[in-house]
């Protein structure tokens, strides 16, 4: 379809499938990551037009960089997805507050301010698609989870208020909600909650995490990915300010 669509936090994990899923369709990317190996290792596995910008999603200067270079080469953005993020499983009285404080900044202030950059060029364009990447973890409550849960329900409500104030020019604003998906960022995870539930890092799976999964198994990065293809699209433009959940059953 050669749409411009943004992604942050590109370089694995869910971003990585996205971007390939929006490859698969000749769209032109723009990659956002600061794992720079990891983004060029993917780039030169995709068949399309991919830009990358190896910044911090937090830096408004950058981020403002990057949209007047967007512009100034394509001079449109159809489609941009807030992905980046980040886990930290602590107790309340343990949990650092430079940590939190980062969560909420990767998490909440990074999609504010490119939502904030790429709302007036999809206005002017009178069409656009917002995606950001929520969790379950932000429509309830989780132990350890202090920064994620916060920052999660964070961009929820953030994706509702922005849908509401776009609605009349043609922008869809939407969050996806996950549940546990088999993602490097999730088995980075498995020691701590190992430690929190006091079980072997190999019964991690089978005794904490699929007891509260109806369907028994974890979500792959691609399943999310056309989510995230079809709310980009124009059979998905009626669909806006809603936190579509994906999760095995989890949250029922």
């Amino acid at each position: 379809m050669n749409r411009t669509v943004l992604i942050t936090g590109a370089a694995s994990g869910i971003g990585k499938a996205m971007a390939k899923r929006f490859a698969q369709d000749g769209d032109t990317l723009f990659l956002v990551d600061k794992q720079t190996g990891m983004l060029e290792r993917l780039v030169d596995e995709l068949e399309t037009f991919v830009y990358t910008f190896a910044l911090d999603v937090t830096n408004e200067q950058d981020v403002e960089t990057m949209f007047e270079e967007i512009l100034t080469n394509h001079h449109q953005l159809d489609v941009l997805i807030n992905n980046a993020g980040f886990q930290q499983v602590h107790s309340i009285e343990e949990f650092p507050t430079h940590i939190f404080r980062e969560m909420l900044d990767v998490m909440v202030l990074a999609p504010f301010t490119t939502m904030k950059h790429a709302v007036p060029i999809m206005k002017e364009q009178a069409s656009g698609r917002i995606i950001n990447v929520a969790s379950m973890n932000g429509l309830q409550g989780v132990p350890w989870k202090a920064g994620y849960v916060s920052a999660k329900h964070g961009i929820v409500g953030l994706t509702k208020t922005v849908a509401l104030e776009v609605a009349e020019n043609g922008i869809t604003v939407n969050s996806i909600a996950p549940g546990v998906v088999d993602t490097p960022l999730l088995r980075n995870q498995l020691e701590d909650i190992a430690t929190q539930n006091k079980v072997e890092k190999s019964e991690v799976l089978e005794k904490v995490i699929y007891p509260s999964i109806p369907q028994k198994r974890m979500i792959q990065p691609e399943e999310i990915a056309e989510v995230a293809f079809y709310l980009a699209s124009e059979s998905a433009q009626s669909i806006t300010g809603h936190a579509l959940v994906i999760d095995g059953g989890s949250t029922i």
